[in-house]
């Protein structure tokens, strides 16, 4: 027989269960009760912050708590990432995640890789294109490919860095298309495009974006861009799939949350996340940025995430690029 105190034990005991699962099921209903932190992990001013603070601006119209940039460059964005990583998951702390964050482990520059980090949304796709002088002998990226395999490994390809994105796609092109550049690193893509107007090097492998208003200015000409269609205010240059050269790659931006994030917080971000994406002030945000417009939810982009980061490793070992 179960006496009187053994009973009111046992109430007891479930009363506390209840109440514990309320608890654990508040933060996410109130979720967001206070602001949320975007950390940035590149210094202000550049395309990523910009397209951060676009983000954070227009996502107020649908979540409860406003969205605050913060700044934390270094480390080709591991020291943005890492605070990130390490953080609380409760989704008041995400982070803007870039393509580097699937190859860096590769490069032997981070020990965490992308799974470190939840997907939440796709925002923007850049696909690197390949332009040379508006003066230059090659009229057509057959024509530029051919010039590179008489002399291998003598026309200069500019990119943004060694171990950069631009960098890796010049690599792609090389390994796909069989030929060798001699490519010259610069700190950025906007030194390797100047470097190309002052007649320094032969080509860039950087996005439209990057070399639209000379090619406007008509002191450039882009001969191929690497991505499935041809895109939207560059339609008479065509892909290089076109042309039988299976590359499409580029520069993406993103957001992410802390693995271990609650699903509830991540659903109400992702839905949010698309909101934003998809109202036309932040789409109109990006058209003033030159940023290429390409949403994708959480489940697109984990699976972009594992492509590239397959993609990259494989490339990186098969070039023997390592920066540490």
């Amino acid at each position: 027989m179960v006496s009187k105190n053994t009973r009111r034990m046992a109430l007891m005991a479930l009363a506390g269960i209840g109440l514990s699962g309320l608890a654990q099921a508040q933060p996410a209903a109130a979720y967001p009760d206070h602001n949320i932190e975007l950390i940035v992990p590149y210094a202000a001013g550049g395309g990523t912050d910009a397209l951060a603070r676009a983000f954070a601006d227009v996502s107020r119209k649908y979540l409860k708590q406003s969205i605050v940039v913060n700044n934390k460059p270094g480390a080709s964005g591991s020291i943005g990432w890492t605070d990130v990583i390490n953080s609380k998951p409760d989704g008041y702390k995400l982070a803007l995640v870039t393509v580097e964050l699937t190859f860096l482990n590769s490069l032997g520059l981070v020990k965490f890789t992308h799974d470190a980090l939840t997907p939440i949304a796709r925002l923007n796709f850049d696909p690197s294109a390949i332009t040379v002088r508006a003066d230059a002998p090659w009229n057509t990226i057959e024509e530029f490919l051919a010039a590179s395999k008489k002399t291998p490994g003598e026309m200069r390809m500019g990119n943004a860095g060694n171990g950069s994105i631009w960098n890796l796609t010049a690599s792609a092109l090389e390994d796909q298309a069989q030929v060798k550049f001699n490519q010259v690193p610069y700190q950025g893509a906007a030194p390797a495009v100047l470097a190309l107007l002052g007649g320094h090097i032969d080509a860039v492998a950087v996005s439209p974006a990057e070399v639209g208003v000379h090619l406007a200015a008509g002191k450039l000409k882009m001969l191929a861009v690497m991505s499935d269609q041809r895109l939207k205010g560059f339609e008479s240059t065509p892909t290089l799939k076109e042309r039988g050269i299976d590359v499409s790659l580029g520069a993406w931006r993103g957001l992410a949350a802390p693995k271990g994030t609650p699903p509830e917080v991540i659903e109400i971000l992702k839905v949010a996340a698309e909101k934003t994406a998809k109202d036309p002030a932040f789409i109109e945000s990006l058209q003033k940025l030159n940023l290429g417009y390409s949403y994708a939810d959480n489940t697109a982009f984990k699976a972009q995430m594992v492509s590239d980061s397959d993609f990259y490793k494989k490339l990186i070992a098969k070039i023997g690029l390592k920066l540490q």
